[in-house]
């Protein structure tokens, strides 16, 4: 009787039944509440500008700069990584990507650390592409970008469970979406740098008077750029250890030309090098310092001037994610017809695995890219690049 009068009057007991058995199990038809999601007591996911949780192993990612460049690394950059940036011939595309991915965080609100042996890194901030979100920047993306944007106004019917999960943004429509465009051709505004926080490691400054003459015999150099980013790991309480005063924030690092003559570094002047080893020692501290803290880092490298192979092949396997740049200037694709839209190839080297036994990766591996007056695009869905793969391939 008293369950019955729980259920309300006329309610039959079957029904009773029906709705306790209901509460005790949940079914995959069960609408779960804010509430319980909040209260479940399993890890929630940092909110911190610029990020998104990976679809496919829950990690935290942040955006390279290029949207294309984030589709094929799986999403974009996992924090906590390296990427590196094998620079191409000549070195005129891959400070491109080294710009975009500071120019992201600068908009996004991201701490700067940029550490460079030639430039100053108040040079490089100042030489950073101005971020597309003004009416004909949007119109320019929407014109590349047709083809994957859903109609707006075009309405699916789909189950009532799904009817109130978040819409996802598909287009550039606000300074607080994952991924930006960038025109080359303009400077990012005063106003943006003014208001970023950054710091800089200029090698030069960092030399002592009676080690300036060596070139190639420097010893102490990794070790200074790897205590200045500890100690701003460590200050600016970007570790877990140490949690931030205020809302938490990104950490990124960005490291120019790394392991060239420029760096004092040998392996780029002989095969025999005395200190092959300082290199694949600095990116094993690095990569443990960045396991441990909410930071990620773009390092640029001449890998084409390295010339013992396997020192390559020990800073890729010491790198969770490469990507290389092969420019078509002075070489013989530059007049190959079939190369003419084109201005160089992107290849993907590696794919990080975090959290899982395989990573998203691209049936495609080598992709081309070009350089149009505004934008960096790069051509990872097109039928006319597989013509090009296929003939290049019957060529060889």
């Amino acid at each position: 009787m008293a369950a019955a009068a729980t259920c309300g009057a006329g309610v039959l007991s079957s029904g009773c039944v029906a709705s306790t058995a209901g509460r005790s199990s949940t079914s995959s038809f069960q609408r779960r509440t804010k509430a319980s999601g909040a209260d479940g007591g399993g890890p929630r996911l940092l909110s911190i500008a610029g990020t998104r949780p990976s679809v496919r192993n829950g990690q935290l990612l942040v955006s390279t700069g290029l949207p294309a460049l984030d589709q094929l690394l799986g999403g974009g950059l996992a924090v906590g990584t390296v990427l590196l940036i094998e620079e191409d011939k000549y070195n005129i595309y891959s400070p491109l990507l080294f710009k975009y991915f500071l120019a992201e965080g600068i908009v996004n609100g991201h701490t700067l650390l940029v550490a460079s042996a030639k430039e100053k890194p108040a040079d490089i901030l100042q030489e950073l592409p101005a971020p597309l979100l003004d009416d004909n920047g949007k119109k320019e993306l929407e014109d590349i970008h047709n083809s994957k944007t859903p109609e707006p106004d075009v309405s699916m019917k789909i189950a009532w469970r799904y009817q109130l999960l978040p819409k996802m943004q598909v287009g550039p429509v606000s300074s607080s979406r994952f991924g930006h465009y960038y025109d080359v051709s303009k400077r990012i505004p005063q106003e943006l740098l003014g208001s970023s926080k950054w710091h800089g490691f200029f090698l030069p400054e960092h030399i002592t008077s009676d080690l300036k003459g060596e070139s190639c015999s420097l010893s102490g150099d990794y070790m200074k750029l790897l205590q200045f980013i500890q100690n701003i790991i460590y200050t600016e309480g970007f570790d877990g250890s140490n949690p931030q005063k205020k809302q938490k924030n990104i950490l990124r690092i960005g490291i120019q030309n790394f392991g060239s003559p420029l760096w004092g570094d040998d392996i780029c002047c002989t095969e025999n090098s005395d200190n092959s080893h300082r290199l694949t020692k600095f990116l094993y501290v690095l990569r443990g310092l960045l396991r441990t803290s909410l930071s990620a880092c773009i390092i640029t490298m001449p890998t084409h001037l390295i010339q013992n192979k396997a020192i390559t092949s020990r800073v890729r396997n010491l790198s969770d994610t490469v990507v290389g740049l092969e420019s078509f200037i002075g070489s013989e694709k530059e007049t190959n017809p079939l190369y003419k839209d084109y201005h160089g190839l992107i290849h993907i080297r590696k794919i990080p695995r975090l959290n899982n036994l395989t990573c998203d990766e691209s049936d495609v591996k080598d992709l081309a890219f070009k350089l149009k007056r505004k934008l960096f695009t790069i051509e990872a869905d097109s039928s006319a690049l597989a013509t090009i793969w296929a003939l290049g391939d019957l060529l060889r």
